[in-house]
């Protein structure tokens, strides 16, 4: 057990109020306050611990009473200057650093103060509070310089700009103004951006600067902290890590390297900025309500709600670069860089001070560390005995982590947690409550604990698809399960020699008695199971891929290669996920990806798993369809596909669905464009049991840029489409390779292209009206059919386009003479039922047909077919020529698609020429009203007549 740090009873109060601390710039002082308290306290932490070495604790306060009621906000100026202190009593009052002397009162309100603020030189005080305006005050001569209002709330936080170009400051409706000091006009002013908290005067915005003055931090609406530009005001970056609840206070190191986030979840988060990843945190009993970073060393003061505080020594892992490091301030306030930070700490080692956990000090309240995330070791190593003490210190803490988190078989490589297996759609243990140890689109396993054993039951989302799965009572404790339409497999941990980790699988139905199987596993542990077709799939602690058959016969064993995180299963597909090495300085996980296929005994995928920054894998599996899909913790849903030779490819984005910033989402499965997820509201991360959860059916949103089209969703559906229709070709490929049939696979990738066209054609639209010439061209060669090209022509035509319908013209002629070179695959019906593909060119005809022209029509020439008397004529209806192949039809229902598609194109052509108030213009057809309804269309389209006709049904 660790050493337990401790807060310390400063102030008194019995309910949750604002409280604050603030370090003095010679790192020997601290100063606090209290909404309840009347008193500011002034500690001294440079006294010595009588007895002890290296350790300090706090001497009497100065005690500094000028207020008649309770102290709401202090500050303190540069240098150990003054110390300003604003109050309930709508006093704001100045007094000597340490001394406490008492110095004059700088100003008064109608209504309590909320916040304070020194600029970098200490020439101006910033006050304000529940009234209207923010009072910028000279600290030469106590005057007021300036009254700023603009805020329609009460303004709760203040902060200068380092540069002194600016004045920030945020209401409880969480609206932010940037402040010109200069002329004291509002440049920026941006609505809403941080939580609403005008309902509980304990909960204040805060605002921060970087000590470089090139960011604003800002507390933001996703449980997070946004970094806003210094000159722009624009949206640069967000923190966002394992905060619950929103962020209501944070506070910049020396060097603006780190950031200490405080949230309304009572959690502090350290974090690394540069590489947006939180590499420490604390959990307290309360909420923790004030923060303020020692200015020499690596220590960080705070204070909670009920007025304790407290010293967390070391926040920052003492194998990273110092809070310090680089920016020291003396005596004189003179700005030193890439000083040795052993000097530094030289210099400052009268002042050093320990922790508050005197064991003549009685604790008010203690707090322990949760967990721990670390950065790999830079090869930097200290001397000082001291802080080599730390770091055997902070070694403990991470081991008392794990077990405190229950993550025994954490595994620490490089400094870094790697992410631990899991198994995809299954939820921690509670107490007390029923859990899924398995959740599909199938069904679900649940489990739930009572008096040492745990009830499992297995349940279907479609009642009617058979008889009921019996329950059963689980002596192993199984934490996890796979789900499919043949059975289940069930799997528990290594809990020692008298309960080692089983793998049972249990048949919904088998023509056989005592069909249910185990496995047991002696000083190995199974880590994650997967089901497929014939074949059940576990990893183990050792790093073996177990298969077995449905009846238990052990197959395979292979060795992965490294710890593995994930399996999933389809069929005669098993995906199993792993890491590659140790986790990056980033902290990014670095993850493979092995596809294996059982059947065949091969390998047909082998890549790295991507990841979003700073994100772990929360779920693997297969689409309906049988694609590898993974999806992240930064909400980024990734399909497999063979496209560019194997790449993945981001096809929804949580942060484009997300209707509300509290909600959050728990991934089930996914078909070819459809996703299916449970929506939970925060904190809560995946759906309970009871009662059942409800399935939320979201459109793929690949995460597109803005373009100037200002048509997302048309841009999203082509890409969306496109994909689809990429897998679908391959499939077809695929089978023709086995000579298998592909019929309904063709008329699925039919209906995609028509589908496809119309997006296209839409986007061709936007084209128009934007004067986006050059994307339209590119989009008309993306057509599929002549009568898709023929839209087209007709859109540009009602547009006024005579530019575009020339080079449209000019495509639709290029692809006319390329459908009479290319031969055309003609369907042919054999006498034994089964369709062929025989290879003609399009001027010829098949042998079983005699063709007679007939020009009945003077526009159009068809062709009468007389068919030879054979019993494989009788099912064949219509074979086109003179068309392009995907105008190749069967008469009747597939002919009845093709008109229906071509009314279609018709009425959108009608849509754009009405929308753009335009009609076409026929040179010298002007009035005529002789000509036929097919010519008159054609020459609408301004494109030549097509001189092929195609077969009339016999």
């Amino acid at each position: 057990m660790g050493r337990l740090l401790k807060l310390k009873e400063a102030h008194k109060s019995d309910t949750p109020v604002t409280c604050s601390v603030v370090w003095a710039h010679d790192g020997c002082h601290l100063a606090t306050s209290c909404a309840s308290d009347t008193e500011v306290l002034i500690h001294d932490m440079s006294a010595p611990a009588p007895g002890r070495s290296g350790a300090g604790v706090v001497s009497t306060p100065v005690v500094l009473r000028h207020h008649k009621e309770g102290v709401t906000a202090i500050a303190l100026g540069p240098t150990s200057g003054p110390l300003a202190s604003g109050s309930i009593d709508h006093s704001v009052k100045l007094c000597s650093f340490p001394g406490g002397a008492f110095q004059g009162n700088v100003t008064r309100f109608t209504l309590p103060i909320k916040s304070l603020a020194f600029n970098k030189s200490g020439t101006l005080l910033a006050a304000a509070g529940d009234d209207d305006g923010i009072k910028l005050i000279s600290t030469i001569d106590l005057t007021i310089s300036r009254v700023l209002k603009g805020h329609k709330g009460p303004v709760t936080g203040l902060s200068f700009d380092p540069k002194n170009d600016y004045l920030a400051s945020i209401d409880s409706f969480g609206t932010v103004i940037y402040w010109e000091l200069s002329t004291g006009k509002a440049v920026h002013t941006l609505k809403s951006i941080a939580p609403n908290h005008n309902s509980d005067s304990s909960v204040l915005n805060t605002i921060s600067w970087r000590p470089d003055g090139e960011m604003l931090a800002v507390p933001g609406l996703r449980n997070d902290v946004v970094m806003y530009d210094r000159d722009t005001s624009e949206k640069l970056f967000n923190l966002k890590g394992d905060h619950e609840k929103s962020v209501c206070s944070f506070c910049w190191s020396p060097n603006g390297k780190y950031l200490a986030t405080s949230g309304l979840d009572k959690q502090v988060l350290i974090w690394d900025v540069d590489l947006k990843q939180d590499i420490e945190r604390q959990k307290f009993e309360e909420r923790v309500c004030g923060l303020s970073w020692k200015p020499v060393g690596n220590t960080l003061a705070v204070i909670d709600v009920m007025g304790r505080f407290g010293i967390w020594e070391n926040p920052v892992p003492i194998s990273m670069k110092s809070p310090s490091e680089g920016v020291v301030l003396n005596e004189s306030n003179a700005l030193f860089e890439d000083e040795d930070e052993d000097e530094v700490l030289g210099k400052g080692i009268s002042c050093y001070s320990g922790s508050l956990d005197d064991s003549t000090e009685k604790s008010a309240g203690d707090f322990t560390p949760i967990s721990s995330k670390k950065v790999k070791k830079r090869g930097h190593l200290f001397d000082e005995g001291e802080e080599v003490l730390q770091e055997t210190e902070s070694r403990k803490r991470r081991k008392e982590n794990v077990s405190k988190r229950g993550d025994g078989d954490a595994r620490e490589r490089g400094g870094v947690m790697m992410q631990e297996a899991f198994q995809a759609g299954s939820t921690p243990t509670e107490q007390g409550k029923r859990r899924f140890l398995c959740y599909n689109l199938l069904g679900c396993v649940t489990s739930l604990e009572n008096d040492g054993f745990s009830h499992v039951e297995v349940d279907f989302h479609d009642t009617g698809r058979g008889p009921r799965v019996p329950s059963m009572t689980d002596y192993f404790g199984f934490t996890m399960a796979a789900l499919n339409e043949s059975g289940c497999v069930l799997a528990s941990p290594f809990k020692g020699e008298k309960n080692m980790s089983t793998l049972m699988y249990r048949p919904f139905g088998s023509w056989a008695n005592n069909s249910e199987w185990s496995m047991r596993f002696e000083l190995e542990e199974v880590k994650a199971v997967a089901l497929g077709k014939n074949w059940v799939a576990a990893v183990t602690s050792f790093n073996f891929l177990r298969i077995f058959t449905e009846g238990g016969l052990q197959m395979h064993i292979l060795s992965v290669n490294g710890p593995v995180v994930t399996l999933a299963g389809f069929e005669d597909l098993l995906a199993v996920v792993t890491h590659a090495s140790d986790c990056l300085s980033s902290g990014e996980q670095v993850l493979e990806m092995k596809v294996f296929n059982i059947r065949h005994s091969t390998q047909t995928i082998s890549c790295r798993l991507p990841l979003t920054l700073s994100s772990h894998l929360t779920w693997l599996g297969f689409s309906e369809d049988g694609r590898i899909c993974s999806f992240d913790s930064k909400g980024i849903l990734r399909v497999y596909s063979d496209q560019f030779g194997g790449s993945w490819l981001p096809v929804f984005s949580v942060d484009k669905a997300r209707k509300s910033e509290d909600e959050n989402y728990w991934i089930v499965g996914l078909n070819a464009t459809k996703l299916f997820c449970v929506v939970c509201k925060s904190p809560e991360s995946y759906p309970s049991v009871m009662p059942k959860p409800v399935l939320t059916i979201l459109d793929f949103s690949s995460p597109i840029a803005s373009s100037d089209l200002g048509a997302d969703e048309l841009e999203n559906e082509f890409m969306i489409n496109n994909l689809q229709l990429s897998e679908i070709r391959k499939k077809i490929k695929d089978m023709e390779a086995c000579s298998l049939d592909v019929t309904a696979l063709d008329d699925e990738a039919f209906t995609l292209e028509v589908k496809l066209d119309r997006c296209i054609l839409k986007l061709i639209a936007s084209c128009c009206h934007s004067d986006r010439l050059v994307r339209a061209t590119e989009l008309a060669r993306l057509l599929s059919t002549q009568k898709s090209l023929k839209g087209a022509i007709t859109i540009v035509t009602a547009s006024k386009l005579p530019i575009l319908q020339e080079k449209f013209s000019a495509i639709l002629e290029e692809r006319m003479l390329e459908d009479l070179k290319t031969p055309e695959p003609i369907p042919i019906v054999r006498s034994n039922g089964r369709t062929t593909n025989s290879i003609q060119p399009r001027n010829s005809l098949s042998p079983m047909m005699e063709c007679t022209p007939d020009f009945n029509n003077g526009t159009q020439n068809t062709i009468k077919s007389k068919i030879k008397s054979s019993p494989a004529t009788e099912t064949l209806k219509l074979v086109k020529t003179h068309t392009s192949p995907r105008d190749n039809l069967v008469e009747g229902e597939d002919i009845s698609k093709e008109r229906k598609v071509g009314s279609k194109l018709e009425k959108l052509a009608t849509f754009v020429k009405t929308k753009g108030n335009a009609t076409s213009e026929i040179p010298g057809k002007e009035g005529s009203s002789s000509s036929t309804g097919n010519v008159k269309q054609q020459a609408e389209l301004k494109v030549p007549i097509n001189p092929f006709a195609r077969f009339k049904k016999v």
